[in-house]
């Protein structure tokens, strides 16, 4: 962990609140959360001028765009921990996943049930998985996946995600398929360089619950856990820009004092504040945006190409998950990975997109497009899963990039920080049911 050094004032400072968190993203507004359960007065300070960070959400001509290519998965526990499933009204997605490939779609089946995973659907007999014996084995493989406690996943030898299906001898009709171009879209990886262990979980989450989204977009996550904060504990528009264990300066704000500072912020901006701390590579990602007059998929399936050298790794039509992402026609979100010199021009999308989605596109609006350079942390291995979140007494760290890329990695981290925030304190945290403890 790297040094900081703690300036030593010439008199007394005066402290404007418990715990200062430097960023409103799904980190900090957890840490928040469990601090001001406790007691303590915080202060949220984000640069920005909106909550959410990299799951945040805009309009665009009256249509939703969550950013990012954000899915939730109903199986992780700290979602349900955190939040109330009920006020963000989950929508989920079909349990099946359709894929794309020689020149013709079929339908991959999700498990209703830990046991089932797979059974019924992997029988189609229009799979590329031709061999009965084969969609056995796999459906047999993601049913013990999804029974096995997280521990014991963790302690399974450790190899990238593509070095892992090969040795596990999965037939590559199976992980062509199906398994590589699933985990492509879960994972924003398409050469899956991923840790094993990551996509081991990845897709035993899969397997246990059902993906899904808000029906208010991906941004009612944060701005759930924002509305139950006390009223002023969110101050936007204020850049931190140098911190220290009793307080943050800032660029137009002064000073803010507190008893302990979590800097909560994207991994690359904590590098900054933090010199000498763990910076991930990402994984970029383009989102296009278009409306078409009607659905060309009337039903909210998530659509992935297991094309080679595909130009699109996965789709969706939006506006089937919930009718308010779209206030007329159907707004389909597309996903294409790789930095922004390699993002093509958007013809070339919509181009791709006629076969995926068996329609000419040709008469689609393209309403946007947007570019994530670090949409998604890297997890090659060795993939280490719980980072310190403690540099020292009084100074913290959180954010998905201290855990997993994911929306549960990101929950646990601002969980964890909370908890060595108050534990140095000498408050006792709140109980934590084992079920959220999981990756």
């Amino acid at each position: 962990m790297p040094t900081v050094a703690i300036p030593t004032p010439l008199h007394p400072r005066r402290r404007d609140t418990d715990v200062v968190i430097v960023g409103a993203g799904l980190a900090g507004l957890t840490a928040a959360r469990r601090l001001t359960s406790s007691g303590l007065s915080v202060t949220v300070l984000e640069a920005t001028d909106h909550v959410g960070g990299r799951m945040a959400g805009e309009h665009c001509d009256g249509y939703r765009l969550d950013h990012g290519t954000h899915l939730l998965n109903s199986a992780y526990p700290e979602l349900a921990r955190s939040l109330d499933l009920g006020d963000l009204e989950l929508r989920p997605l079909s349990a099946d996943v359709m894929v794309h490939a020689d020149g013709r779609r079929y339908r991959m089946g999700a498990p209703g049930t830990p046991r089932a995973a797979l059974g019924a659907a992997l029988g189609a007999a229009r799979s590329p998985i031709g061999r009965p014996w084969d969609k056995a084995r796999l459906g047999a493989n993601l049913a013990r996946l999804a029974s096995t406690p997280v521990e014991r996943l963790l302690t399974r030898p450790e190899l990238t995600t593509a070095e892992a299906l090969n040795r596990r001898g999965i037939p590559a009709a199976t992980v062509d398929g199906f398994l590589r171009p699933l985990l492509t879209a879960l994972l924003n990886d398409s050469l899956l360089r991923t840790s094993s262990r990551v996509s081991d979980l990845v897709l035993r989450s899969y397997a246990r619950g059902r993906l899904c989204l808000p029906a208010q977009g991906v941004g009612a996550v944060p701005l759930a856990l924002a509305e139950r904060l006390p009223a002023g504990t969110i101050r936007i528009g204020v850049e931190v820009t140098g911190i220290a264990a009793d307080g943050v300066e800032t660029a137009h704000h002064g000073r803010f004092g507190a008893r302990a500072v979590v800097v909560a912020t994207d991994s690359r901006s904590a590098a900054g504040l933090l010199p000498g701390l763990h910076a991930p590579e990402h994984h970029p990602v383009t989102t296009y945006y278009h409306v078409a007059d009607t659905s060309p998929l009337a039903e909210p399936v998530l659509l992935l190409d297991a094309t080679p050298g595909a130009l699109v790794s996965h789709t969706l039509v939006l506006s089937e998950v919930d009718r308010s992402y779209a206030p007329s026609g159907a707004l389909i979100a597309s996903t294409v990975l790789g930095h922004r010199a390699a993002v093509p021009a958007e013809p070339a999308v919509r181009e791709a997109l006629a076969p995926l989605y068996d329609t000419d596109t040709s008469g689609w609006h393209f309403l946007t497009a947007r570019h994530f350079a670090e949409a998604l942390p890297a997890m090659p291995p060795p993939h280490v899963f719980r980072r310190p979140v403690r540099v020292l007494r009084g100074l913290y760290v959180c954010g998905d990039h201290r855990d997993t890329s994911s929306l549960q990695g990101a929950l646990v981290s601002g969980r964890r920080a909370a908890d060595a925030v108050l534990r140095d304190l000498g408050i006792a945290a709140p109980a934590t049911p084992a079920a959220a403890m999981a990756a």
